[in-house]
């Protein structure tokens, strides 16, 4: 399956060129034709791009790339039959026949007329960008940063839910379903403090542990597991037990008020972690500690968004498009083989067969699409608290579809807002301030890269790896 015509984990190399400019090239096909792609100097005629048939336009495909200055010959591949459009300029190119030409300089509007072209440059050059620029952003987004405190995330009113650790785990979920939250902070009466988090992935390890068992879950196992319980049972499943073969808690992950913004950004990135608790305590023993916030990695991009809201044109990095730097995760080209994995599902898929795909691949969600690969919805960790209504864990896990699961989660009391936080999109094109801008709205942890027109996923960028592009 041909898919970006620029990997931006292969490419990665360019930051260390003298410099790079960019034009986001816009291929037209006017002529029909069941399968269209182009392909050309600019990707080493390498590759092809597949081009998406114009809605409303049947004859019409269109296409956009990044594509490097200067001088540049293409052709299209229609229905396997290689063709150039004669309308536009053309040569011989010698073993490539007849090929159409562009060059990166902006054509005059009064030479041709746009719509008329079949290679059209959309924009102005993208910033020239050098390793000196990439190094400078980071620094002064580090540096922005490193001079603000975790207190600036906490909003003017809200709400935080924490949970008992002797609460049975049906109980927990059910709260956790009820009020629309993936993860929340446990609270230990004996010890007087916070001990820990429950989030959706434990719900998934637990169903999938049960069914490792041949068991089937009931209401009545899920009430005799306390949180406690299951978190001491999951210790001994991961081999976290000292010489004594007892189990090692697993310390907190928090912050406090007057930590820096960095470090906690570093800490979500070093844990793998969804949501920071911000706990404050007068004390120097840490007792009495008070819940203020539950941090994210959204809160903490929206602060730098609004920092460099309007500065934003001094720093070249952030007008590039995200298809011409080392972020996210891409669809594989055919024959290409991908170091970091990338799932796809169909709907009708089972929904073990996802959770399964949630934990072997170590990601927070997964594109749903149809047979053409476009993109339908995402299954998410967090959807699996969706389980809790109506007794739907009770279901063999094997006969829901992931369908019906997430049918469980968007009933008519879903708010519109949340519904639209589900499928975030973006392409290939936008550029990274725009991206960022996206992942800075509360409740979109990532973003789907499809293709324009046809919808078809070439990757996923999520909060981690922004963050990961920009302090590591």
């Amino acid at each position: 399956m041909f898919a970006s015509d620029m990997n931006p984990a292969r490419d990665a190399g360019r930051f260390s060129t003298a410099g790079m400019v960019l034009f986001p090239v816009q291929f037209t096909w006017l002529y029909g034709g069941r399968n269209v792609a182009v392909s050309g100097s600019f990707n080493g005629w390498t590759e092809l791009v597949r081009m998406s048939q114009v809605e409303g336009c049947p004859n019409v495909f269109k296409a956009v790339c990044a594509v490097p200055h200067g001088s540049h010959e293409y052709k299209f591949l229609v229905d396997g039959e290689w063709r150039h459009d004669e309308q536009q300029p053309h040569k011989n190119a010698g073993e490539y026949g007849m090929v159409n030409t562009f060059d990166t300089r902006p054509v005059p509007a009064e030479v041709v007329p746009q719509h008329q072209l079949s290679a059209v440059i959309l924009n102005q050059a993208m910033p020239r960008i050098s390793e000196e620029d990439v190094q400078a952003a980071r620094h002064q987004i580090s540096a922005f940063l490193a001079a603000h405190t975790a207190y600036e995330l906490l909003p003017e009113s809200g709400k935080v839910v924490a949970l008992a650790v002797d609460l049975p785990v049906k109980q927990a979920f059910h709260i956790l379903a009820e009020q629309g939250i993936p993860v929340a902070p446990l609270w230990d009466f004996g010890k007087g403090k916070f001990v820990g988090v429950i989030s959706a992935s434990d719900f998934i390890l637990i169903l999938r542990e049960l069914g490792n068992h041949g068991s089937n879950l009931t209401e009545e196992e899920l009430e005799t597991h306390t949180i406690s319980a299951w978190k001491e049972g999951k210790a001994y499943m991961n081999g976290q037990v000292d010489g004594h073969g007892r189990p090692i808690p697993r310390q907190i992950i928090f912050a406090g008020p007057s930590d820096n913004l960095k470090d906690v950004a570093l800490k979500f990135l070093q844990n793998g972690v969804a949501t920071i608790p911000v706990i404050h305590s007068s004390s120097e023993d840490g007792s009495f500690p008070q819940l203020l916030h539950l941090a994210s990695l959204s809160g903490i991009l929206k602060c730098v968004c609004r920092y460099f809201k309007h500065c934003s044109g001094s720093f070249p990095m952030l007008q590039l498009p995200i298809c011409a730097i080392p972020l996210g995760t891409w669809v594989p080209r055919i024959g290409e083989s991908n170091s970091r994995p990338f799932s796809m599902l169909r709907p009708n898929a089972s929904l073990n067969s996802a959770l399964n795909m949630l934990v072997q691949a170590r990601v927070s969600s997964i594109p749903i699409v149809d047979d053409n690969d476009s993109l339908l919805d995402v299954y998410s960790r967090s959807d699996i608290t969706a389980l809790a209504k109506g007794r739907a864990y009770t279901h063999n896990l094997n006969d829901m579809t992931v369908y019906q699961a997430l049918q469980l989660g968007q009933d008519s009391n879903t708010p519109n807002e949340l519904r639209s936080q589900r499928c975030q999109m973006c392409l290939r094109t936008d550029s990274l301030l725009r991206v960022m801008k996206q992942l800075a709205n509360p409740g979109v942890r990532r973003l789907v890269i499809v293709e324009a027109g046809s919808n078809r996923v070439e990757g996923v960028i999520s909060l981690t790896d922004v963050f990961r592009f920009l302090l590591c």
